[in-house]
This record gives structure tokens, C-alpha cells and sequence, in this order.
């Protein structure tokens, strides 16, 4: 499966992109899309709608998956960035793709095991698990630890939706098992006789 991973930004989009096979992920390409701060707002949306059509139709990705971007303390700033998301999101579900989307700690903690780690912790750990792999850049580094969560999770809820190893249907399961073979196991009442007879 081929995943395209998006870090939505109104000067800098970061985009990466994977194949997935199994437990196995590979480099494929990544970059930046970059837009012109001299230019009016709905010409560098356009830019950066523009950029990610370009590179879905240069690498026909599978799936998308996009950084759900967090507030900041200017609501103009904040505003100006939920629009690129929409950008982010509406072109490939124009394309036909699926998206999926994550929050940064969940993109982090995939990929480097901690919520709170840095850019360059990041960075590093996509590098170590892809490796070969070059950055572009730290946008284009997180666009790539998205989809390398995107794929984690797909991986997870595939072998879920299969039954297969979904940790606590198997925890119950083990647990269960374990109540018939103390019930009817010969050695269990034998050794709760031997229990009683010499008390």
C-alpha cells in the first residue's frame, strides 16, 4: 500500500511518501510545497492545492494522512493554517482517497514511543526506520511520520478487524481457556481432594 503523509502549512506543506507492506515500510520520495508570502491568500491555497494534485498524479498514493493542526495563540494565524488543512484534506478526497487523520502526540508517539518528542527526535526515527531515506526538510520529515503512522494504524486495525492479534480479544480468550481447563482438568481435582484429605 502506498501512502502520501501531509503536514499541512500556509508557507510550507510538507509531503512523504511510503509503501507499506506489512510490517515493512520504504522510502518512496518526499518534499515541500512552498507558496509565495507575497501573494494573496486564495492564490497560495490554490498553490498549495495545485502542489499536492501534482504529487498525487506523480506517485498515485493509495491513501493520504494529514496532521490535525492545533491552535496557536494568534486566532489570525490559526485561522490562515485551518485553511490549508482543508486544502490538505479536500485534495486527495478529490482524488478518491481515504484519509485518515492524526493529532501530532499520536504521530510522535507512533513513531519515535513519546508523545513530546522534538523535530529532530522525529526526524531521526524516520530516518532509522526508512533507512536510505533523505529528508528534504523537518515539514517534509513530519509529513512522513504521519504516513508511517497511517500506516501502523491500518496495519493494527486490519489484523483486528481479522481477529488476529487484538491484545485483548486475546487476553479474554487466554482467560477463558484457562476457567474450562481448571474446571475439567483431572489433576485440578485431584489435587483439591488431596487438599481436603490431608488438612
Amino acid at each position: 500500500m502506498r501512502i502520501i503523509g501531509l503536514d499541512p502549512g500556509l508557507r510550507f506543506t510538507g509531503w512523504g511518501i511510503i509503501e507499506s507492506e506489512g510490517n515493512r515500510l520504504h522510502h518512496v520520495a518526499n518534499g515541500v510545497i512552498k507558496t509565495l508570502s507575497t501573494n494573496e491568500l486564495p492564490n497560495r491555497l490554490v498553490e498549495i492545492h495545485d502542489g499536492i494534485r501534482a504529487v498525487l498524479g506523480d506517485y498515485q498514493p493509495d491513501e493520504a494522512a494529514v496532521e490535525i493542526t492545533l491552535a496557536n495563540k494568534n486566532p489570525s494565524s490559526t485561522l490562515k493554517l485551518g485553511m490549508a488543512r482543508g486544502i490538505a484534506l479536500i485534495t486527495p478526497a478529490l482524488a478518491g482517497l481515504s484519509v485518515g487523520e492524526y493529532l501530532p502526540m499520536i504521530v510522535k508517539k507512533s513513531v519515535v514511543g513519546t508523545g513530546h518528542a522534538t523535530k529532530d527526535q522525529v526526524a531521526m526515527m524516520v530516518e532509522r526506520l526508512m533507512p536510505g531515506c533523505k529528508i528534504t526538510s523537518s515539514d517534509a520529515a513530519d509529513a512522513l511520520a504521519v504516513a508511517i503512522c497511517h500506516a501502523h494504524n491500518v496495519s493494527t486495525g486490519r489484523k483486528w478487524a481479522a481477529g488476529v492479534s487484538d491484545p485483548i480479544a486475546a487476553a479474554l480468550a487466554k482467560q477463558d481457556e484457562a476457567k474450562k481447563h481448571n474446571e475439567i482438568s483431572p489433576y485440578t481435582a485431584v489435587a483439591k481432594g488431596r487438599g481436603k484429605k490431608f488438612r
